[in-house]
């Protein structure tokens, strides 16, 4: 049996809970997570958190991963699906046009995309959002409602097509119920 892979696209300062998380439950179930970036390179996560006093969130240096491969070397034909995480990463790799041309190519073959957190600003960039429920982190709303998306709350996750978002890390559980769902529908664990 061939191995099915998904592509995880970020880059420095995307959220290390979010991309471990990922790669860690897509290795448990048997997938291969291939982080891909700018460049072959160890990149800097950030950790977001909140503090009591502060109006928005705060960053922290978070833990360092390699990614597998550049945007340049990505050939869609070889992924299951595509992961988004977010942290601060999608801010800029929404304007690298490698990103955005991967992100409609997995989209025009009708593969799962899947998006939590300010992941779903690529998403927003790529045009994919027009009529879509859509779960991100509230301060991303803005984004998604002026290019006619269905902003949901208070869902933490959703599935509209072959997108799933979720609004943050916090939502892992729905977010990956749904994840998972797509990926393997019979063998998916309930959570109670």
């Amino acid at each position: 049996m061939t191995a099915r892979k998904i592509l995880i696209i970020t880059g420095d300062a995307g959220e290390s809970f979010e991309i471990l998380y990922a790669s860690h439950r897509l290795r448990e179930l048997g997938f291969i997570p291939v982080i891909a970036a700018p460049a072959v390179k160890r990149m800097n996560l950030v950790i977001h958190d909140f503090e009591p006093g502060w109006d928005t969130y705060v960053e922290r240096k978070g833990y360092l991963v390699e990614s597998d491969i550049s945007f340049d070397d990505v050939n869609t034909a070889d992924y299951e699906a595509l992961l988004l995480p977010g942290g601060r990463a999608p801010e800029y790799l929404r304007n690298d046009r490698r990103v955005i041309n991967i992100v409609k190519e997995f989209a025009g073959n009708n593969k799962y995309i899947f998006a939590i957190c300010h992941g779903v600003q690529i998403l927003v960039t790529a045009g994919l959002v027009n009529k879509k429920k859509i779960a991100c982190y509230e301060h991303v709303k803005f984004e998604v409602e002026s290019c006619g998306g269905v902003y949901v709350s208070p869902d933490e996750a959703v599935q509209d097509g072959k997108i799933v978002t979720g609004k943050t890390w916090q939502s892992h559980p729905w977010f990956y119920k749904l994840v998972f769902n797509c990926l393997q529908p019979q063998q998916v664990p309930s959570f109670a």
